[in-house]
């Protein structure tokens, strides 16, 4: 399998084109039942400190018929799984956290299914609802299978509590699919306090900083020569080498005698791996504000916490899967790192930003498949009918426009907007946009111009389904024209594009945009140089 973007319910998509054992490593970062709202954030192009945004997603639950039937489910087929949900609601009850637990149950069965032996998966969540769901990973992955509880600070300061500390760390739960599992064991490189502390010495024919360590280990041995001399270990220990070993160090001077009888061994810092990493990740920090890294994406992790993950549980041209895919930091990781990867997402506008991540990172060095997405106009009139949000969030994503946040009661017209450099410098114009799904009229190009006019917009847009009629294009035309003195052309002030032009690969009419009116964030761009992009997270 080569790497894809899958456009659907995670759980249908494993189902359907995911083969049993062909996941190398999973990392999955699932909504934590926080009873949040989480917005994606756009930085406005026009320098002001305010920020529009959009809903991502509700990460919101309440226990419905719905549920009520996948619980029925998942307790009819038994089994371990079974076992742990009706345990789960005669302790919780129908209630949201077991809404939240029977969304999550098929999704890690799938999961173990797709996984190869060798694999491991890295659950991310929150202290919220972390003991439930390591309890429904024993009864998927049993309790052996576990490897770690990891806990990442996601902030490095909390806010005063009402009660209680400050709730600061998430944690990752670290399973494995067998004993015969894929580790490679991480190190972290040695604090400069710690290099002084115990790297303190310097030899003086080399110059290269070193520490004497302790040449014994725990278990009875026998003695051994040291040049001239012959000694025996302390008590119920052994010396670590071999006599041949031993020989070989008192030639190259790697042992010394801090006393006549107790060998020591010099480690060179210049050889040493680091510190081994333990289950505390305190030296990969947060995103910040102000981060190269940070996209605007709620929940968006650093890429160095995914690199740490992927270069444990995974070695190259392995493929990795996040079947909550997000903004796509796991993709991008495994992408750098030279590991194929799969990326699952429930919204377009997920897709939409991964799309622009990897193009503006990777350019052309990369190549995927984008599966679920529609590629024909009966499949947007499909995607139209099932769920209108996310096709207009789909046909946005085509012209590269940036989704207006809609309230029920306050519909201002725009369902989207493009920037641009304007003359002046310092000036910005917009782009208006309006995505109709079902019939249209000369009545919404007439309202299109209004809110043009109104907004004091340069361009207005309809995208529609449908192709426009002849007083719809009458009504465009004399809307008149958009003049660029800088590009020294004059642009339609109301465009009519259909779905089937854009797939044909029709454009809308305006000035270039520069990176200055980006719609998106820009990724920064990936150079190739793993010793360079292997560093800790940029935190400016």
């Amino acid at each position: 399998m080569e790497n894809a973007l899958y456009y659907g319910d995670n759980l249908d998509i494993m189902q359907r084109y995911l083969p049993d054992e062909s996941i190398d490593l999973v990392y999955l970062d699932p909504p934590f039942k926080s009873s949040q709202n989480y917005n994606i954030l756009f930085k406005e192009q026009n320098g002001s400190r305010a920020a529009s945004q959009i809903r991502a997603f509700e990460d919101t639950w309440t226990w419905d018929h719905e549920d009520e039937e996948i619980y029925a489910d998942i307790v009819t087929k038994g089994g371990k799984v079974a076992d742990a949900m009706q345990a789960f609601r005669t302790f919780l009850g129908p209630c949201d956290m077991l809404a939240y637990l029977v969304m999550m149950a098929p999704r890690l069965v799938e999961l173990w299914r797709v996984m190869k032996p060798t694999a491991s998966i890295y659950l991310h969540c929150d202290p919220t609802a972390s003991h439930y769901l390591k309890m429904l990973m024993d009864s998927v992955f049993i309790p052996n299978n576990f490897v770690n509880e990891i806990i990442w600070p996601r902030l490095t300061a909390s806010k005063a509590q009402t009660s209680g500390y400050g709730r600061t760390h998430d944690v990752i739960l670290f399973y494995r699919k067998s004993a015969d599992f894929l580790f490679n064991q991480p190190t972290r490189p040695l604090s400069d306090r710690r290099i002084k502390q115990h790297y303190s010495k310097v030899e003086e024919s080399s110059g290269r900083r070193y520490m004497l360590a302790d040449f014994t280990q725990a278990g009875a041995g026998p003695a051994r020569k040291f040049g001239d001399r012959i000694i025996a270990p302390p008590a119920h220990k052994h010396w670590i080498w071999s006599q041949e070993r031993i020989d070989e160090a008192m030639k190259t001077g790697r042992l010394v005698f801090t006393n006549p009888n107790v060998p020591r061994l010099k480690r060179y810092l210049d050889e040493t791996r680091g510190d081994l990493v333990e289950d505390v990740w305190r030296d990969i920090l947060p995103i910040n504000a102000m981060s190269k890294e940070r996209l605007g994406y709620p929940t968006q992790k650093p890429e160095a916490l995914l690199e740490r993950i992927i270069q444990a549980s995974s070695n190259e041209s392995d493929l990795v899967l996040d079947p909550f895919c997000g903004c796509g930091t796991t993709i991008a990781a495994a992408q750098k790192l030279g590991r194929r990867w799969i990326g699952i997402d429930i919204t377009h506008l997920a897709i939409t930003l991964m799309k622009n991540r990897l193009a503006d990172a990777f350019g052309d060095r990369v190549s995927y498949e984008v599966i679920g997405e529609p590629v024909s106009v009966p499949d947007a009139a499909a995607l139209a009918a099932s769920d209108p949000y996310q096709f207009q969030w789909w046909a946005l994503g085509l012209v590269e426009a940036r989704p207006v946040e809609q309230k029920k009661g306050a519909d201002k017209g725009i369902d989207g907007r493009i920037i641009f450099q304007g003359d002046a410098v310092g000036k910005f114009e917009q782009v208006i946009l309006s995505v109709k799904a079902g019939h249209t009229g000369r009545d919404h190009v007439h309202s299109l111009r209004g809110v043009v006019d109104r907004e004091n917009a340069a361009i207005g847009v309809l995208i529609s389904m449908q192709e426009p009629t002849r007083p719809m294009k009458e009504e465009a035309v004399t809307a008149g024209f958009f003049e660029s003195k800088t590009w020294g052309k004059r642009y339609p002030k109301i465009q009519l594009l259909t779905v089937a032009d854009i797939l044909a690969g029709k454009k809308i009419e305006m000035p270039p945009i520069k990176q200055v009116g980006a719609t998106f964030k820009k990724a920064e761009r990936f150079r190739g140089d793993k010793s360079e992009q292997l560093k800790l997270s940029d935190h400016e």
